[in-house]
Protein backbone atom coordinates (compact mmCIF):
# COMPACT_ATOMS: atom_id res chain seq x y z
CA UNK A 1 0.00 0.00 0.00
CA UNK A 2 1.78 3.29 -0.91
CA UNK A 3 1.60 6.46 1.00
CA UNK A 4 1.13 9.95 0.21
CA UNK A 5 2.27 12.12 3.23
CA UNK A 6 2.21 15.64 4.47
CA UNK A 7 5.35 15.72 6.28
CA UNK A 8 5.65 19.16 8.21
CA UNK A 9 2.00 18.15 9.56
CA UNK A 10 2.93 14.43 10.45
CA UNK A 11 6.12 16.02 12.11
CA UNK A 12 3.39 18.01 14.31
CA UNK A 13 1.87 15.03 15.16
CA UNK A 14 4.62 12.77 16.32
CA UNK A 15 5.64 13.29 20.51
CA UNK A 16 9.49 12.33 19.35
CA UNK A 17 10.38 14.58 17.26
CA UNK A 18 9.90 18.47 17.28
CA UNK A 19 9.22 21.12 14.29
CA UNK A 20 11.80 23.19 14.87
CA UNK A 21 14.30 20.50 15.83
CA UNK A 22 16.94 21.19 12.45
CA UNK A 23 17.14 17.71 11.42
CA UNK A 24 13.22 16.96 11.84
CA UNK A 25 12.50 16.09 8.35
CA UNK A 26 15.39 13.46 7.91
CA UNK A 27 14.36 12.06 11.61
CA UNK A 28 11.22 11.21 9.55
CA UNK A 29 12.13 9.83 6.55
CA UNK A 30 14.34 8.02 9.25
CA UNK A 31 11.14 6.51 10.86
CA UNK A 32 9.53 6.30 7.61
CA UNK A 33 11.91 4.02 5.93
CA UNK A 34 11.73 1.25 9.04
CA UNK A 35 7.52 1.63 8.83
CA UNK A 36 7.68 0.63 4.91
CA UNK A 37 10.47 -1.81 5.07
CA UNK A 38 8.12 -3.79 7.26
CA UNK A 39 4.98 -3.18 5.50
CA UNK A 40 7.13 -3.88 2.32
CA UNK A 41 5.63 -1.03 0.79
CA UNK A 42 6.75 2.69 -0.36
CA UNK A 43 5.72 6.18 0.37
CA UNK A 44 6.19 9.98 -0.95
CA UNK A 45 7.05 12.62 1.48
CA UNK A 46 6.25 16.10 1.18
CA UNK A 47 7.42 18.87 2.78
CA UNK A 48 7.09 23.11 2.66
CA UNK A 49 9.88 25.34 2.38
CA UNK A 50 12.64 23.74 0.28
CA UNK A 51 15.16 25.40 -1.85
CA UNK A 52 15.17 25.49 -4.49
CA UNK A 53 12.30 22.69 -4.38
CA UNK A 54 12.14 19.01 -5.98
CA UNK A 55 13.56 15.69 -5.28
CA UNK A 56 15.38 15.51 -1.96
CA UNK A 57 18.69 12.96 -1.54
CA UNK A 58 17.06 12.34 1.75
CA UNK A 59 15.27 10.19 -0.21
CA UNK A 60 15.83 6.86 -1.62
CA UNK A 61 14.55 3.19 -2.57
CA UNK A 62 11.01 2.98 -1.51
CA UNK A 63 11.25 6.60 0.40
CA UNK A 64 10.55 9.40 -1.80
CA UNK A 65 11.27 12.91 -0.39
CA UNK A 66 9.66 16.14 -2.35
CA UNK A 67 10.35 19.80 -0.97
CA UNK A 68 7.75 22.27 -2.11
CA UNK A 69 9.58 25.20 -3.74
CA UNK A 70 9.94 28.13 -1.04
CA UNK A 71 8.65 30.52 -3.46
CA UNK A 72 6.38 28.62 -6.48
CA UNK A 73 4.39 26.26 -3.92
CA UNK A 74 3.39 24.45 -0.85
CA UNK A 75 3.12 20.75 0.00
CA UNK A 76 -0.84 21.40 -0.05
CA UNK A 77 -0.30 22.27 -3.29
CA UNK A 78 1.77 19.44 -4.08
CA UNK A 79 -0.11 16.81 -2.40
CA UNK A 80 -2.90 17.76 -4.81
CA UNK A 81 -1.14 17.68 -7.79
CA UNK A 82 0.17 14.16 -6.69
CA UNK A 83 -3.57 12.96 -5.68
CA UNK A 84 -4.68 14.20 -9.80
CA UNK A 85 -1.41 12.35 -10.76
CA UNK A 86 -2.97 9.17 -9.36
CA UNK A 87 -3.92 6.67 -11.74
CA UNK A 88 -5.02 3.80 -10.05
CA UNK A 89 -6.09 4.81 -6.32
CA UNK A 90 -6.80 1.22 -4.83
CA UNK A 91 -4.52 0.80 -2.29
CA UNK A 92 -3.10 4.26 -1.85
CA UNK A 93 -3.59 6.35 1.36
CA UNK A 94 -3.49 9.83 2.06
CA UNK A 95 -1.83 11.14 5.40
CA UNK A 96 -2.10 14.77 6.17
CA UNK A 97 -4.57 16.51 8.85
CA UNK A 98 -5.24 19.75 6.68
CA UNK A 99 -8.85 19.37 5.77
CA UNK A 100 -8.91 20.62 2.06
CA UNK A 101 -6.15 17.95 1.02
CA UNK A 102 -8.19 14.80 3.07
CA UNK A 103 -11.17 16.12 1.24
CA UNK A 104 -9.49 15.94 -1.93
CA UNK A 105 -8.29 12.73 -0.98
CA UNK A 106 -11.92 11.29 -0.38
CA UNK A 107 -13.73 12.51 -3.71
CA UNK A 108 -10.74 10.91 -5.56
CA UNK A 109 -11.64 7.71 -3.35
CA UNK A 110 -8.65 7.62 -1.84
CA UNK A 111 -8.05 6.51 1.25
CA UNK A 112 -7.37 9.05 4.15
CA UNK A 113 -5.81 9.31 7.62
CA UNK A 114 -5.05 11.65 10.07
CA UNK A 115 -1.24 12.89 10.66
CA UNK A 116 -2.55 12.05 14.27
CA UNK A 117 -3.47 8.25 13.59
CA UNK A 118 -0.79 7.50 11.04
CA UNK A 119 1.92 8.66 13.92
CA UNK A 120 0.18 5.99 16.12
CA UNK A 121 0.82 3.22 12.96
CA UNK A 122 4.28 4.41 12.67
CA UNK A 123 5.05 4.03 16.33
CA UNK A 124 3.44 0.98 16.79
CA UNK A 125 6.17 -1.53 17.46
CA UNK A 126 7.25 -4.34 14.52
CA UNK A 127 5.41 -7.10 16.38
CA UNK A 128 1.84 -5.33 15.93
CA UNK A 129 2.42 -4.86 12.16
CA UNK A 130 3.57 -8.43 11.54
CA UNK A 131 3.75 -11.29 13.86
CA UNK A 132 6.71 -13.68 13.67
CA UNK A 133 8.42 -11.85 10.65
CA UNK A 134 11.61 -13.52 10.69
CA UNK A 135 13.06 -10.81 8.20
CA UNK A 136 12.16 -7.88 10.22
CA UNK A 137 14.46 -5.05 9.87
CA UNK A 138 15.51 -3.68 13.19
CA UNK A 139 15.41 0.21 14.04
CA UNK A 140 17.84 2.43 13.20
CA UNK A 141 21.17 2.87 15.88
CA UNK A 142 22.15 6.17 16.58
CA UNK A 143 24.93 5.80 15.03
CA UNK A 144 22.88 4.76 12.20
CA UNK A 145 21.26 8.18 12.52
CA UNK A 146 24.64 10.11 13.38
CA UNK A 147 25.97 8.59 9.86
CA UNK A 148 22.89 9.42 7.71
CA UNK A 149 23.17 12.99 9.38
CA UNK A 150 27.00 13.13 8.49
CA UNK A 151 26.25 12.08 4.95
CA UNK A 152 23.19 14.14 4.35
CA UNK A 153 25.36 17.32 5.89
CA UNK A 154 22.76 18.14 8.46
CA UNK A 155 25.65 18.85 10.91
CA UNK A 156 26.13 21.66 8.89
CA UNK A 157 22.79 23.04 9.26
CA UNK A 158 23.56 23.80 13.06
CA UNK A 159 26.30 26.09 12.12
Amino acid sequence: MPYLIDGHNLIGALPDIDIDDPHDEAKLVIKLRGFVARRGSKCTVIFDGGLPGGASPLGGGPVTVIFASARHSNADALLKRRIDNIGDVKGWTVVSSDREVADYARRRRLRQLTAQAFARELDRPAAAHKANDADEKPAPSQDDIDEFMRLFGADDAED
